[in-house]
């Protein structure tokens, strides 16, 4: 699927949500594409959000492109916040530490970028905060000065169940997200990547994370 095809799919989802066309914005993910390729099948359809997973590669993309709209959306190591200076969004903070890491590496960029806290998404070996645990760990990292402007899910793998048992489960896990965001006073999702964004959409994801899709 081409983006303008991504686009309109992620439109007709808004629509059939009755929500604003626009309300859900596109994030091109980016890694492993160089920026030959980002040019051609993305900033071609206009201005996105772009996604990158590998904080290296984020870091000499962004070098040579600081005039993009960069997002984080990998898992946030110590030794790689460094990397992530032109960074506006990071999607997967998960522990006050890490928000102290950005906070403290952000002292020295002049601007710190907004986070969105990662929510466990119950599959053992997945990164995020476990949902009791999420109120403290809000508090955590907000007191480091960094803004919080919503959260961020990953889907677990679902694609050994039925059609049907596996739409309910995607519908109940990022309606579940939306609930506790709304809870928490927070208005940013980002939820849904290629073959479950209209079930995020539905449920109120304004971020919706696509790569693959993109660049076939």
């Amino acid at each position: 699927m081409s983006l303008p095809e991504v686009l309109a799919g992620i439109r007709a989802a808004e629509a059939a949500a009755g929500r604003p066309a626009g309300s859900a914005r596109l994030v091109a993910v980016t890694k492993g594409q160089d920026l030959d390729a980002i040019d051609r099948c993305v900033l071609a359809h206009g201005a996105f959000p772009l996604g990158e997973g590998r904080a290296q590669e984020l870091r000499d993309k962004s070098a040579l492109r600081p005039d993009l709209e960069w997002h984080f959306i990998g898992a946030l190591q110590r030794n790689k916040v460094k990397y992530l200076r032109h960074v506006t969004l990071v999607h997967s903070v998960e522990a006050a530490w890490q928000a102290e890491a950005l906070a403290q590496a952000a002292q020295g960029w002049g601007r710190a970028p907004d986070v969105l806290l990662q929510l466990h998404n119950g599959e053992a070996q997945k990164h995020g905060i476990e949902a009791q645990a999420l109120p403290g760990v809000l508090r955590e990292v907000r007191a480091t000065g960094l803004d919080v402007r919503g959260l961020m899910v990953m889907a677990p793998d679902l694609d050994d169940l039925p059609p049907p048992e596996r739409e309910a489960r995607l519908a109940a896990l990022f309606t579940d997200v939306a609930r506790r965001a709304h809870d928490l006073g927070l208005s940013e999702l980002s939820m849904g990547m290629s073959g479950d964004y209209p079930h995020a959409v539905a449920a109120g994801a304004t971020l919706v994370r696509v790569g693959r899709s993109l660049f076939t």
